[in-house]
């Protein structure tokens, strides 16, 4: 066996979360009286991490100090809400409960912030994911590779083992920076050209294809 540790990215690639995200970018966007924004727009705007997603979904002339009263309340909404439609991707609890009957590693990193990646992780995965790191004051968000090493040192693993996937060309950097391989997956939020450009050692369109390059 090449890896014996996998480290996951959570929205797009675990969790099909945009619906859930994508509501509670609205209901801040309705409160304030801005144009609201399709669920296209929103999975154009998701991967750089929360702030990022409010910055792009609000107005241009909309200020960063207002941004930030704005992003503190998609949090609260989204706290409140990101159980609604969230599920995960067909195949995907089927290949956790494998990686966990065989023993491996297993990781989120997520750029989505720290308190909802740990509480969908655990509603979702329960101890078939034992170590899940978001973004945080803490922590670099990816592409930083902080978190990377972190969840290699939290589960004590090799980082000569291990090996990242994700749906997104942040992902591809994020593995590259931490000098691991990474796993491009095709059912997320980015196509896979996208994957390709951006330098994705493997692409797979099933879940299960996992286990071909493991």
């Amino acid at each position: 066996m090449k890896y014996d540790t996998i480290i996951f990215d959570l929205d797009g690639t675990l969790l099909n979360t945009l619906d859930d995200l994508c509501d509670s970018v609205n209901a801040v966007l309705q409160k304030h009286g801005f144009p609201t924004r399709s669920l296209d727009e929103v999975r154009r705007f998701v991967g750089n991490g929360v702030g990022v997603l409010m910055r792009l979904a609000v107005p241009e002339s909309v200020t960063d100090e207002e941004v930030a009263v704005y992003l503190e309340e998609f949090k609260a909404h989204y706290e409140q809400n990101m159980e609604n439609k969230t599920r995960p991707f067909d195949g995907i609890m089927e290949l956790l409960l494998d990686l966990h009957r065989y023993n491996f590693h297993v990781a989120i990193v997520s750029n989505k912030f720290d308190l909802a990646v740990k509480a969908l992780a655990k509603t979702y995965f329960g101890n078939l994911i034992p170590v899940a790191i978001g973004e945080s004051a803490d922590v670099r968000r990816k592409p930083a590779p902080d978190s990377v090493y972190t969840a290699i040192k939290e589960l004590g693993s090799d980082i000569r083992k291990t090996i990242y996937v994700g749906d997104s060309d942040i992902d591809v950097m994020t593995a590259k920076n931490a000098g691991i391989p990474c796993i491009g997956v095709t059912w997320g939020f980015r196509s896979r050209d996208v994957l390709r450009n951006a330098g994705a050692d493997y692409l797979i369109d099933t879940p299960r294809e996992i286990f071909t390059i493991l």
